[in-house]
């Protein structure tokens, strides 16, 4: 007999059982917007008595609401219709960058509910202030969510750089190394909010979560397997594979804007020579175009519209990007083929112009020929795409995968 199995663990009591129905129940409510108990219990294999019960501790616990009748067409009396409550849980999500700093709450639903946006230039400032400003945004953003009857039960920081046990290891276009942004930023945040109960802050790289907007609010249909490039300052990466991200052995997985394009060109803030963002970050589309690569936001805008008049300097600096863009993903491509290959954060914008030299790089180098010129694998990611909606909504799955964990923090 083979004794080298892993140990099971103890089997589930009825407590857990009952949990995980009660996951299984909200979870099922919404995703169909909105239901009645016999849908419900249609759908999840349970008893209309379970459900009634379940559905009972829900609405007690203010996960869920109920209003009217439906008729199904069929005999017995109409069933009342339960949707999740657009009050109470919540979750809030932070975007860090280089030069803006976005905060967003999101309810139950995955309804982008409350957004406010600042542009900092952060670039060279210390983290405990880059923190701190961020965690001023987040509270008045917190009393919006309040006058909503929106309780966000955590938050959750998107950062452009390695990130680890709540500790950014290193972030080079910020300047960061083993800075301890979780704590800093919780901190902060109870110093302005001392009569409110601590709220818990996690962390995780900002092209991750972007990647998880993507896939929970974004515009992929069936896709389940893609990869997600950002362009901000600088690139990053996520690879989503069958619904799930893949983190790597060290949780850093994806740092394709460190992938070396040249191994003769530029040196990188990271130390190497020739990397990706050299060439398809915004710091290096506006310098080769010929504006203040420092100008942020309005240099974009000057970029977008010097390519849409055509201005040869531009255009060229769009298409070479597109270029080294085609020719790193074709590597990625060739390793884990991807349905689609998604472009996010800057790059969305400048598609029309991007696209088709990085498109042509990808035919020519898949070796699988399965990347046809203008198929449809490389696409333009979705406005709902962004790293502040996928924090907020990584907090709020966490409500739903377990809710009577939220639930004392819900009722209160």
């Amino acid at each position: 007999m083979n004794t080298n199995h892993a140990p099971l663990g103890p089997k589930a009591d009825k407590e857990t059982v009952r949990r995980h129905n009660l996951s299984l129940v909200l979870r099922a409510v919404r995703d169909e917007g909105e239901a009645t108990r016999a849908g419900v219990a249609a759908r999840v294999g349970l008893t209309r008595a379970a459900v009634s019960s379940l559905v009972e501790q829900l609405l007690d616990s203010g996960f869920l609401s109920e209003s009217g009748k439906t008729f199904s067409g069929q005999a017995g009396r109409p069933g009342t219709v339960l949707k999740v409550t657009r009050s109470g849980p919540a979750g809030i999500g932070i975007e860090i960058n280089i030069d803006y700093v976005s905060v967003c709450v999101v309810d139950l639903a995955g309804t982008d509910r409350v957004r406010l946006t600042e542009h900092l230039d952060n670039r060279g400032a210390p983290p405990d202030r880059v923190l701190a400003r961020a965690a001023t945004i987040a509270a008045r953003t917190l009393e919006s969510a309040a006058e909503q009857g929106l309780r966000p039960v955590g938050a959750q920081l998107a950062l452009p750089g390695l990130v680890s046990d709540g500790t950014v290891r290193q972030a080079p276009n910020l300047g960061w190394n083993r800075v301890p942004a979780e704590d800093l930023f919780a901190r902060a945040l109870a110093r302005l909010r001392p009569a409110a109960p601590a709220l818990p802050v996690s962390s995780d790289n900002e092209a991750n979560l972007a990647a998880l907007a993507e896939l929970w609010f974004g515009g992929l249909g069936p896709i389940r397997t893609f990869l997600y490039l950002t362009g901000e300052i600088g690139v990053g990466g996520a690879l989503v594979l069958d619904g799930e991200l893949l983190r790597g052995a060290h949780g850093f997985a994806g740092e394709i804007g460190h992938v070396v394009a040249d191994a003769s060109g530029p040196r990188c803030r990271c130390g190497s020579r020739g990397c990706l963002e050299q060439y398809a970050g915004q710091s290096a589309l506006l310098r080769t175009a010929g504006i203040d690569e420092d100008a942020g936001a309005p240099g974009l805008a000057e970029l977008e519209r010097r390519v849409r008049a055509g201005e040869a300097r531009a255009v060229a600096a769009v298409e070479r990007a597109g270029t080294m863009l085609g020719r790193v993903v074709s590597g990625a491509v060739n390793l884990v083929d991807p349905e689609a290959v998604v472009l996010g954060g800057i790059y969305r914008e400048l598609m029309p112009w991007l696209s088709p030299s990085a498109d042509r790089e990808l035919t020519s180098r898949t070796v699988s020929g399965l990347w046809p010129p203008a198929g449809g694998r490389l696409r333009a990611s979705s406005s709902a795409g962004d790293a502040a909606r996928g924090a907020a909504g990584l907090v709020v799955r966490g409500v739903l995968a377990d809710p009577v964990a939220y639930g004392s923090r819900v009722s209160g």
